[in-house]
């Protein structure tokens, strides 16, 4: 398999993104990165992002778009900003919580990103669903994760955030392994277990490389059936300057191979 790009989510670097969005993006690409990934649009039009995006470089490799604005009161409107920022990943990053309590809402959720896919199909888009921790804690005798995947069609995009995943009790290689073809889009986020026995939130510090995700396993299931396009890094701790952090991040990435 050809090399997979990697990405970067902007939300590591949000407060960055807001106070200097041109500097930002400047110095994300300096670092290697491919693409990055929006988790909203601070202070400036999609035309003038993508602007930025050309003169550096970058690729918009997926939007984290709130689930209100994939409804069809707001899509027309959704679909418009990811076309000018050249994106075709259209990525719902959560969902309220109270459409989510049952078994049952998982499946009605199902139906409802089935037809979202065929809707951002005519406009050569994919829809997809990026997890958290609470999708893996059975409900109502199965996990959300299986619930939603189970039912959902393969052009679904399952983004699965490993560093999520691990601090919820979900089994990364397993999950790869149980839905091929599906792991379009990857966010690598690291997780130390031990770490977390203190605090879940401590289990976020470590460095790519330096935490309990079986990295390669990982990275050899997404090379080989993952059919994955892009890596996304996102780094959300604060055990380094954000900046600093996502560099530590690719570096390590790149000692890897990647």
């Amino acid at each position: 398999m050809a090399r997979v790009p990697i990405g970067l989510e902007l939300y590591s670097v949000r407060n960055q993104l807001a106070e200097d969005a041109r500097g930002t993006l400047k110095a994300v690409a300096a670092m290697g990165y491919d693409g990055v990934e929006f988790a909203g649009l601070p202070n400036h039009s999609p035309q003038e992002y993508r602007g930025m995006l050309d003169e550096y470089g970058l690729v918009c490799c997926g939007t984290h778009t709130p689930f209100a604005m994939v409804q069809d009161d707001k899509l027309d409107e959704t679909i418009a900003v990811n076309k000018t920022l050249g994106n075709r990943f259209v990525i719902v990053p959560g969902i309220p919580a109270d459409l989510r309590k049952t078994r049952g809402d998982w499946r009605k959720l199902a139906t409802f990103f089935d037809a979202l896919a065929d809707k951002l199909a005519a406009h050569d888009m994919l829809t997809g669903y990026h997890n958290h921790h609470i999708e893996f804690a059975p409900l109502d005798g199965e996990q959300p994760w299986d619930t939603f995947f189970g039912n959902t069609k393969q052009d679904v995009i399952m983004q699965l955030d490993t560093g999520n995943a691990l601090s919820g009790g979900g089994d990364c290689v397993a999950i790869l392994k149980r839905y091929p073809g599906r792991a379009v889009t990857v966010h690598l986020k690291p997780y130390s277990v031990e770490k977390a026995k203190e605090d879940r939130k401590l289990g976020f510090r470590p460095m790519i490389g330096e935490d309990d995700i079986p990295w390669p396993d990982v990275f050899r299931l997404c090379e080989t059936t993952g059919n994955t396009e892009w890596y996304i890094v996102e780094y959300e701790s604060d055990a380094y300057p954000p900046l600093e952090s996502v560099e530590r991040c690719l570096r390590a990435l790149k000692g890897m191979g990647k």
